[in-house]
């Protein structure tokens, strides 16, 4: 039988070597990689081809659901799953948007880990059962629900986005995106013009509300 080839990609060092243990127990599963921002995440899946990418939600630079949006596309035999501390309904909603096949919270028990991989391997959509309630009854409710940031925003301006929300200023940046000073205020000029925003404090309220950016990340 071929092992699951798996990626791993956080930012707490520690986080990925209890994901590493944990999957180097379980049968036909093989941690090919790891990564942990998420331009360094996206690279991996285009060099190892990973079968499942673990991504946690919350990276520096790139978040989970940007490679999850961006891999979806770019590489869609990857699958992906999300790791996340939230378990709100509007996470859960933009992961799915964004391409990802499964979304796992890391409160999880053990057991739900192999079951979420063993799902999505598998070709199937997994979200962890606390998740899996609250979208039923969201959308039992018949819940309508605002255009989000993977609906209305770029790749590029969900990028700057980010960056915004994380404090990094227009010199730092359009030196990490290999871009001018300018480019990067024109970039967030059309931001604030697309979403009727005006205003860095704004802009960061709406990266925390739609799930751009975690206030622990």
């Amino acid at each position: 039988m071929t092992a699951t080839r798996v990626l791993l990609a956080d930012d707490h060092s520690l986080m990925r070597a209890g994901l590493r243990a944990l999957l180097k127990e379980m049968q036909g599963v093989e941690v090919i990689g790891e990564a942990e921002d998420g331009a360094e995440a996206l690279r991996l899946i285009g060099e190892l081809y990973p079968d499942i990418a673990l991504l946690d939600i919350s990276m520096p630079g790139l978040n989970g659901l940007e490679v999850a949006a961006r891999a979806s596309k770019e590489h869609p035999r990857t699958r992906i799953i999300i790791l996340s501390m939230h378990a709100y309904e509007e996470y859960v909603h933009r992961a799915l948007v964004a391409g990802a096949a499964g979304y796992l919270l890391k409160n999880a028990e053990e057991g739900e880990l192999e079951l979420a991989l063993r799902t999505v391997a598998h070709g199937q959509i997994w979200l962890s059962p606390a998740i899996s309630r609250t979208v039923v009854d969201a959308l039992s409710r018949g819940e309508k629900r605002a255009p989000g940031p993977f609906e209305i925003l770029s790749a590029r301006q969900r990028e700057i986005l980010q960056l915004i929300a994380e404090g990094r200023s227009s010199k730092e940046m359009a030196r990490r995106l290999d871009l001018s000073v300018k480019t990067v205020e024109s970039h967030r000029t059309e931001l604030m013009d697309r979403l009727g925003i005006h205003g860095i404090a704004g802009l960061v309220r709406y990266a925390i509300r739609t799930g751009i950016v975690h206030p622990e990340s």
